[in-house]
């Protein structure tokens, strides 16, 4: 979604779709398009499925991995690479490449995504308190397919994760409260 501004006697639309502390001019690449055919949907990033995608593959359950938690709208499994005692990874069934792609149609599943992420860290004995939940940002988006990461306790991630890699709100990590007031001024 874009915001109108006004300077002087112009108006102009801009790209508000940023991370917060992204300088201006330098945002960041598009991201590629899909190596799949074409399917509906694809230009705003959403499809059903894509069989070259990791977690289309997980959802479908045709790679192993533990499952944690899913419903008929959202899958939750550990992370394969974890940066705290708990590491999961809310996604949607359907397939949305990332979170540059989100609309303010999207909010209410964003939000979703953020509620299971904390009843499976409940659920899993983690600590709501101390965890960091958030989304890559494009071009830092390593698997193309929109994924709420859920970690904690923050004290048990490596200095490198804490401070680079899941580094909150930072050009290439935005949390999910910084999504959802994004994604409600989209609406």
């Amino acid at each position: 979604c874009g915001a109108r501004v006004q300077s002087g006697h112009e108006t102009t639309t801009v790209d508000t779709a940023q991370p917060p502390t992204m300088a201006e001019g330098s945002n960041p690449p598009s991201t590629q398009p899909h190596e799949h055919s074409q399917q509906a949907g694809e230009e705003s990033g959403e499809i059903s499925h894509s069989s070259s995608c990791i977690f289309c593959r997980i959802i479908a359950k045709e790679e192993p991995t533990k499952i944690v938690y899913e419903d008929q709208d959202y899958v939750c499994f550990q992370d394969h690479n974890p940066s705290a005692t708990h590491h999961y990874l809310i996604v949607p069934r359907i397939h949305i490449r990332d979170p540059k792609a989100l609309t303010g149609e999207h909010l209410p599943m964003v939000e979703r995504m953020a509620e299971i992420g904390k009843q499976v860290l409940v659920d899993q004995g983690g600590s709501v308190e101390e965890a960091r939940m958030g989304f890559h940002w494009p071009p830092f988006t390593l698997v193309k397919h929109l994924h709420l990461h859920v970690i904690s306790p923050e004290s048990s991630m490596g200095w490198f994760s804490r401070n680079v890699v899941f580094r909150v709100d930072s050009f290439a990590f935005v949390s999910h409260r910084w999504m959802i007031e994004h994604l409600q001024t989209c609406t």
